[in-house]
């Protein structure tokens, strides 16, 4: 199978790299895409170097997928051109989560509603992917009311500019700035732009695409995101009032029993989810699970994922499989 890379030498299109290789994801022919500046260099996958080609020229060479982290004006512009060449197109971008027409997926939760006719998927916002994935099962069993998420993000989901503010930070050096403040011995309770409602676009990306995933409007999100100085993932601080009574001890059976998560949940022994031990891996961390005696039906958790992982790559990766184990991409019928 031919698999483009649109962004291959990002932050994110390098992990689709090492997680295509990981998975052993059925690459017949890798192209590596990136901006007219990176036209003609190097990359290595598998052992073997390739060329990096532009937007115009990766359609010509027809891949099967194309797997898109080149930012939302990119994918805008040229999602539909690999569409309308019968391409199909997982796109990191928030350009398409919200349209209607659009499928937003997380394969745990809603891959089975993909089609050969979906040409464009859309591949969740790092945040909620790890927040949903451990609410989908709740909702399922004790319906899910209100949300209240502050989420505690590493700087890598700014990118490559963000990391270099941050190290030259911690060497005292002045360099170009990617936060209006410094992020080094800071916390800066503000993610992507502030919209006319007073909150960020990521708090909003949230709200919405949770209701979205799990195909319930009715479920109330409020959120609140801060970057911090790290670099292995995003925490996240999740209430949880539902409809309907629940057990702790079910709870974390029910996580433990869910793909993708891994609980880690014992105060006794300080076990408990961190992005250092989060960083490089494709789970979602679930622990601090325990009820909220402040509301009726109420539980919080703490949920790590590595969001250049599971936040992002891996999930626009499992995406692929499942459209290939399922006949919906290439020829083969079974990795």
């Amino acid at each position: 199978m031919k698999v483009a890379v649109v962004g291959a030498t990002g932050l994110v299109g390098t992990v689709m790299l090492k997680v295509l290789e990981e998975r052993n994801f059925p690459v017949t022919e890798l192209i590596p895409v990136a901006s007219e500046r990176s036209v003609g260099k190097k990359i290595s996958y598998k052992g073997n170097e390739y060329t990096i080609v532009g937007l115009a020229t990766a359609i010509e060479m027809k891949p099967d997928v194309a797997l898109f982290s080149a930012g939302g004006s990119t994918s805008q512009e040229w999602a539909p051109k690999f569409a309308k060449a019968d391409i199909t197109v997982i796109d990191n971008s928030s350009a398409w989560r919200m349209d209607p027409t659009k499928k937003l997926v997380v394969p745990e939760i809603n891959a089975k509603a993909l089609t050969k006719e979906d040409k464009i998927i859309a591949n969740p916002n790092c945040s909620t992917i790890q927040m949903v994935l451990a609410l989908s099962p709740l909702h399922d069993k004790y319906k899910i009311k209100r949300v209240v998420v502050s989420t505690y993000q590493s700087i890598t989901g700014t990118g490559i500019k963000a990391v270099q503010q941050l190290e030259n930070e911690y060497a005292g050096d002045k360099g170009e700035m990617a936060y209006p403040y410094p992020i080094h011995r800071n916390a800066i309770p503000h993610c992507d732009v502030f919209q006319e409602n007073g909150y960020t676009k990521e708090e909003m990306k949230l709200v919405n695409e949770t209701q979205k995933i799990l195909d319930d409007r009715t479920i109330a999100v409020t959120a609140t995101a801060i970057r911090i100085p790290v670099v292995g993932g995003h925490s996240e601080s999740v209430n949880l009032e539902f409809e309907n009574e629940f057990n702790e001890g079910d709870v974390r059976t029910l996580l433990n029993e869910t793909p993708g998560i891994t609980v880690q949940d014992n105060p006794d022994t300080n076990t408990y989810p961190m992005p250092i031990y989060a960083e490089g891996k494709n789970d979602v961390f679930v622990g601090r699970i325990r009820r909220d005696y402040s509301r009726e039906n109420a539980l919080n958790m703490w949920i790590v994922a590595d969001n250049l992982r599971k936040g992002a790559a891996t999930n626009a990766v499992q995406i692929g499989e499942y459209l290939f184990e399922n006949n919906l991409i290439g020829q083969t019928k079974k990795l």
